[in-house]
């Protein structure tokens, strides 16, 4: 009986599968991997770099069309929160931010001329956020409160005047900030830019890629079918002979 030892120093001795079919020359998988990953990446990453400035002008149009929309804001002194409410929406040709009181948090648009105040976007000179605005700075419960901290933002205006927001939840923050640096000429840098960016150019991106496998897309629906003449066409097994 051959010893266990024995077994398995013959074992050792053997060539590898690779080195029997390559001589021990041939290149491993994962380089072979590697490189594929690397020829296949650079279109991608070509068509993607072209597809972003496209993706960055529909988020910044949606943004901009959300402002004309407007948002009611709650109004917060230092001391508690009150039950006030100012709305705030940019015109139609995005020159202006229409704002001023109104009676109750309403949840359909305003009109313009129900507005009292405006403010030209030509106006504007910065946009602050979070502690930095100056309605976070004043002391009371407001700088304290991290949670309308985060939803905090202010536009300056002329020499050291301000218009203060803390917007209802983080969506409407989103919403603001970005629309406020577009027009500005800034870059749109929330959270939400950034997810919306990464699932318009990865839906984009398949589109595309469908298309260059001479697979059309139709533009409209197919068509619904007739109804069928009758729907008695279930088969009864209990009629099995």
């Amino acid at each position: 009986m051959v010893k266990r030892e024995e077994t398995m120093q013959a074992a050792s001795v053997q060539p590898s599968a690779e080195e029997r079919l390559g001589g021990g020359h041939r290149p491993s998988l994962k380089s072979e991997r590697t490189n594929s990953d690397d020829h296949q990446s650079r279109p991608l990453t070509e068509l993607r770099e072209r597809i972003q400035p496209e993706v960055t002008e529909l988020i910044k149009q949606q943004r901009l069309h959300r402002l004309c929309e407007g948002t009611c804001f709650r109004k917060i002194s230092a001391r508690r929160r009150q039950d006030k409410f100012w709305y705030c929406r940019l015109s139609p040709n995005h020159k202006v931010l229409h704002y001023g009181d109104v009676d109750e948090n309403t949840q359909g648009q305003v009109p313009h001329d129900s507005l009292q105040e405006k403010l030209n976007i030509s106006d504007i000179k910065a946009v602050l956020t979070g502690k930095d605005c100056p309605h976070m700075k004043e002391k009371g419960a407001l700088k304290q409160n991290k949670e309308v901290q985060e939803l905090a933002f202010s536009v300056l205006y002329e020499s050291e005047a301000s218009l203060n927001f803390v917007a209802p939840d983080k969506h409407e923050y989103c919403i603001w900030t970005d629309g406020l640096n577009a027009l500005l000429g800034k870059e749109m840098t929330s959270e939400l830019t950034k997810s919306d960016m990464e699932t318009l150019i990865s839906m984009e991106m398949k589109l595309r890629l469908l298309d260059l496998e001479s697979i059309q897309i139709p533009d409209a629906p197919p068509p619904v079918p007739k109804e069928p003449s009758t729907y008695d066409f279930v088969y009864d097994y209990s009629q099995q002979t």
